[in-house]
């Protein structure tokens, strides 16, 4: 191996250095622990806890070894945008072998690093600080690798039909784009009517812009028209005890209110005639969401659902409708346990002809009966 590949990276280097100011006394239970790979010349990095998560610093050989001798089983393992394809085979199979994620970190983002990516064949592309969301989007990426690596085993457990891969259509991502951009130029007036109107009723934005985590529990911004008074989100606990998923917050991975205070006279309408969710079309463009997915859930309901196998519903796309939408949406007899299993078949059943299906079902749906 050369002396000048898998060296970190000044940008990340410097972003790991900004992270080192825990004392040892103060160090929180590790449950993380990274792989970050070095160069063999290198100077001497020390290992460190950032948080409840530690760095360690290892050349590609010395984490191969130590992996195959199950001496560590890192949560993930982190490579530099300049390092050398041929260099990293044994990792990147070791790596796969033992259900590991496999990513490629810079400090910022790098266009180059997000092009790279994809030849170097890593998990995924992460950059800036590693944080909640990261580390979550780590442990998406880990149980959706040990879902495919056992994937005969897992089926003969359930005794359930072969379930295929997600199909993730480039014909799809072309009707996705021509529909939302045809249906954005269609629509304009009525948008332009609707931003008006909740601009004229309350004070606040036109926009209600929040994180959602989608597909591999990415997490993009969401936009929807604004329909709750402004300050809605701050009010949660306030009205955790209507609730229409349960009442305990602990339990409860989803959050609806029906007849909900916080929504305006217009909200109620837009609501109603789905004419909120408009806005989305953007996040079709963008790529963040798909027409036909599972729909994006916020981060305090997202996190609820990484564990075990209802992660799998992050196997598919973000989506603007659903088997939700077209099957319960609106009922308030719909448990938890529906929602999750219709998310599941989706992402594990998904097809072209499926999807444009839904879209047919969909309209029917978008005029619900219950004020939720």
């Amino acid at each position: 191996m050369s002396a000048d590949i898998l060296k970190i990276s000044s940008s990340t280097a410097s972003v790991f250095e900004q992270m080192t100011d825990s004392q040892p006394s103060e160090r929180p239970l590790v449950s993380y622990t990274i792989v970050k790979i070095k160069a063999t010349s290198s100077v001497q990095l020390e290992d460190f806890h950032l948080d409840n998560t530690f760095i360690s610093f290892l050349t590609a050989d010395d984490a191969v070894q130590k992996i195959t001798d199950d001496l560590i089983k890192p949560s993930a393992v982190f490579i530099d945008v300049d390092v050398d394809k041929a260099s990293l085979q044994n990792l990147y199979e070791t790596l796969l072998a033992h259900c590991i994620p496999y990513i490629l970190f810079t400090g910022k983002f790098d266009p180059e690093a997000k092009c790279k990516a994809e030849q170097l064949k890593v998990d995924d592309y992460l950059f800036g600080a590693i944080n909640y969301s990261l580390l979550k989007r780590i442990d998406i990426i880990r149980k959706l690798k040990i879902y495919k690596a056992n994937r005969e085993s897992i089926l003969k457990s359930q005794r359930s039909k072969a379930i295929p891969k997600v199909k993730l259509w480039r014909l799809k991502r072309t009707v996705d784009i021509m529909v939302a951009l045809s249906a954005i130029i269609i629509l304009s007036p009525i948008l332009i009517i609707i931003a008006l109107i909740i601009k004229l009723e309350s004070k606040g934005p036109v926009f209600y812009i929040a994180k959602r985590a989608g597909a591999g529990y990415k997490i993009f911004n969401f936009y929807k028209f604004r329909s709750m008074r402004a300050g809605a989100d701050q009010e949660l606990k306030k009205f955790a005890a209507l609730n229409q998923y349960g009442t305990d917050e602990s339990d409860s991975v989803f959050f609806k209110i029906k007849d909900d205070p916080r929504i305006t006279k217009f909200g109620m309408f837009l609501r109603k005639t789905s004419l909120d969710e408009i806005p989305q079309l953007l996040n079709v463009l963008k790529g963040d969401m798909s027409l036909v997915g599972n729909r994006p859930l916020p981060l305090y309901e997202a996190e609820k659902l990484t564990k075990d196998q209802i992660a799998w519903r992050f196997l598919a796309p973000a989506g603007l409708t659903g088997l939700w939408q077209i099957t319960k949406r609106g009922k308030d007899d719909m448990s938890p346990e529906e929602r999750i299993h219709l998310d599941m078949e989706y992402a594990m059943n998904n097809s072209f002809l499926g999807d444009m299906k839904i879209i047919l079902m969909t309209f029917p749906a978008l005029l619900q009966k219950e004020k939720v």
